[in-house]
């Protein structure tokens, strides 16, 4: 069972409680240690600055007012002065003001609290992923925290009515990049090797990607391992400026061709896709994809389980392509879906796909490979599809998502 309290809120409360606890470093020399959670007020009193501080382990009634030599916080005053700055601007006070008025102090204590609360959500996904990459979040345009009723998982859930069967078999390579047998895993399925020696694909969008599995001889350094290995990158979720809610960007230097992401949710049938379609719509969100890499029988919602992938907005000009994967499970119903970027991308870029993004089956060893991020689950359906305005900004923007 985990703590619902951070190892810092149990620390202070040892202090209080002035308890020694070895295993959290808290010995009778350093009970009268202090530390600031948050700064919620700011007055000015014969030239001196004076803060009101929210102590960690003590309840807010406690609070005290504190000078400025009082306070070893150098980057929350800073962040509190940043604020301070900003909230004054748009109430129309003076940036010189020896006090604050309430509305100002209710949209600091407000932002602090929204800080707390989307760190402590920063580090629970860190915790939960199994991935290499981390994951950071921003929120620099409004006061909106997590979002509510979202749970972060590694792996696809599965729904009602959905089956997957494991494969059975697997390579028997001791090393499937320069000495692979009867073709690895893809050449026993008659296609051809996905990726080149720095993991990076080099089939074509609509070519099916198969991976080595659980079954094989090879180790989880073997270079047809890449999309099960998960995130490796470091990626930031943060607000859009633009009214496009939650977006998702790279804090590192992504090569074309490059494992991204995966997008994961929990995968159901297309006539549950279709019925939850017809909320979404009403609610003006997207999160329904189609595994239509050979017909349409599931589709993956991502509203309520999901990892970064998420978050990801819709571009007209993407800079992450989708394709279809396949590791633990042969089923061409049930590929898993991963993005890899179509060119560079630099860090602090914004990650992208096409919610309408569609193969050229000329290029594609796939019949139907129609990528369609859609509303409800099934084409042609008697629901009327709405217009939703597209506000990725580009210069080929298409004006409407769907």
């Amino acid at each position: 069972m985990s703590c619902k309290l951070s190892w810092e809120d149990l620390q202070a409360l040892c202090r209080r409680e002035r308890l020694v606890c070895e295993q959290l470093s808290v010995t009778k020399n350093n009970f009268n240690d202090y530390e600031v959670e948050y700064l919620c007020n700011y007055k000015k009193h014969k030239g001196r600055e004076f803060f009101l501080v929210k102590w960690r382990g003590y309840v807010e009634s406690e609070n005290t007012w504190e000078p400025l030599k009082n306070l070893k916080c150098p980057i929350l005053l800073h962040q509190f002065r940043k604020d301070m700055k900003e909230a004054l601007l748009q109430a129309n006070e003076p940036l010189d003001s020896a006090s604050l008025s309430t509305p100002v102090v209710s949209f600091l204590l407000q932002k602090a609290k929204q800080r707390i609360k989307l760190k402590k959500w920063e580090g629970f996904m860190n915790q939960t992923c199994r991935h290499k990459g981390r994951i950071f979040v921003c929120n620099e345009v409004d006061l909106d925290g997590p979002p509510k009723n979202f749970t972060y998982i590694n792996d696809n859930k599965l729904g009602k009515g959905v089956d997957v069967n494991r494969v059975t078999v697997g390579c028997e390579c001791d090393d499937c990049l320069s000495q692979p047998i009867d073709g690895c895993c893809p050449g026993l399925l008659k296609h051809r090797r996905a990726y080149n020696v720095s993991r990076q694909v080099k089939v074509m969008p609509g070519v099916p990607i198969y991976e080595c599995n659980s079954m094989c001889r090879c180790g989880p350094d073997c270079a047809n391992r890449v999309v099960q290995r998960g995130i490796q990158y470091d990626l930031c979720i943060f607000k859009t400026a633009n009214g496009r809610g939650w977006g998702v960007r790279t804090l590192q230097r992504i090569y074309k061709n490059s494992f991204v992401m995966e997008y994961l949710g929990e995968i159901i049938t297309t006539e549950e896709a279709e019925r939850r379609g017809v909320v979404y719509d009403k609610q003006g969100v997207t999160y329904l994809f189609d595994l239509d890499y050979v017909e349409d029988v599931y589709t993956i919602d991502a509203a309520h389980y999901g990892n970064v992938s998420h978050f990801v907005n819709h571009s007209c000009d993407p800079n992450l392509q989708v394709y279809n994967v396949f590791v633990e499970n042969l089923d061409e119903r049930l590929p898993r879906i991963a993005f890899f970027a179509k060119r560079g991308i630099k860090a602090g870029e914004e990650l992208t796909f096409d919610y309408k993004m569609t193969i050229d089956p000329v290029d594609s060893e796939s019949k139907k490979m129609d990528t369609d991020f859609s509303r409800a689950g099934i084409e042609g359906s008697p629901i009327k599809r709405l217009h939703f305005e597209c506000k990725c900004g580009v210069k080929n923007c298409r004006k409407y998502l769907f």
